[in-house]
Parts: structure tokens; C-alpha cells; sequence
């Protein structure tokens, strides 16, 4: 076989799609993981909050792929532990960066926002494994606790503490 169509046939074999089964599963999981990450961030866009759609459909995107391809590869659940917990570490990060302390010690903003991006990735890692049930009542739960639940506490505007 000569070197052109030695090259064309890898590229070939590279880039053909995968089974249909295997394209249905892939294309479910991270669709779950885009709606569901963009429900979060769609409140949180909704609240005027820096972290919004698109950043969290990035996380919960990103963090079902990094679950998905190592099971996909069929790696071992130990080791795709370990892959989430490095996605959970690297997520503090971003949501570290989320966080700004303002003029006095008291006065914190952003928790919430890096929270909500700290519960994205899970929502994620959780699409991304194929448990769209747990992933769906997590998102629930969430847009709960960020939308119902400061309704339902007493108003903290003279608060230093702001979310």
C-alpha cells in the first residue's frame, strides 16, 4: 500500500462514525448534560449573576465528557472515580475565581455563583454516566434552593454577606 492511501485509510478509520448505538448513548448523555447545566444557568443569568448560560452549560458539558469518554473506552470504575475526582479539584478553581472579597473582611461575594457551578459539574459527571434520573432531580433541587428558598428566608439586604 502506498504512503497516500495508507494515510487515507487511517483517516478513514479515524474519523468514521461510531456505531449507532454508541452515538445515541454520547449524544443523550451530553445532551442531558447541556439542558440540565443550562436550566442552572439560565437562574443564575436570570439573577444578573456573572456565571450564567453559557458557563454553566460549559461545566456541566465538559465535566459529562470527561466521565463519558474513559467509560466509553471501557475504563475501569476505579479509575473513572479518580478522573472525578479531578474534575471536582478543578472546578474548585474555577469557582474559586467566581468568589471576590470586597472592601471590608465581612463583605464576600460570589458563593453562590461558584456553588451553582460547583453543582453543574456534578449535574455533569451524573449525565455523563447515564443516571438522568438523579441528574434531573439534582437540577431540580437546585433551581429549589436558589430560586424558591430566598423567598422563603427573612430579607437580608443590610446583610454584609451577599450571594
Amino acid at each position: 500500500m502506498n504512503m497516500p492511501s495508507q494515510i487515507s485509510q487511517t483517516l478513514s478509520e479515524e474519523f468514521a462514525l461510531p456505531d449507532l448505538e454508541l452515538l445515541t448513548i454520547t449524544l443523550a448523555r451530553l445532551l442531558a448534560a447541556i439542558v440540565l447545566g443550562g436550566l442552572v444557568g439560565l437562574e443564575r443569568e436570570n439573577k444578573g449573576r456573572a456565571a450564567g448560560v453559557k458557563t454553566h452549560i460549559l461545566v456541566s458539558m465538559g465535566s459529562a465528557l470527561f466521565v463519558l469518554a474513559p467509560l466509553q473506552m471501557g475504563i475501569d470504575g476505579g479509575d473513572v472515580t479518580r478522573v472525578m475526582q479531578g474534575i471536582v479539584s478543578g472546578i474548585g478553581f474555577l469557582g474559586a475565581g467566581a468568589i471576590l472579597k470586597l472592601d471590608n473582611e465581612e463583605r464576600i461575594q460570589g458563593l453562590t455563583t461558584a456553588a451553582g457551578i460547583w453543582m453543574t459539574a456534578a449535574i455533569g459527571m451524573t449525565a455523563g454516566m447515564g443516571m438522568y434520573m438523579a441528574a434531573a432531580v439534582t437540577t431540580l433541587a437546585a433551581l429549589v434552593v436558589v430560586s424558591a428558598l430566598p423567598r422563603l428566608m427573612p430579607d437580608k439586604s443590610e446583610s454584609t454577606l451577599h450571594r
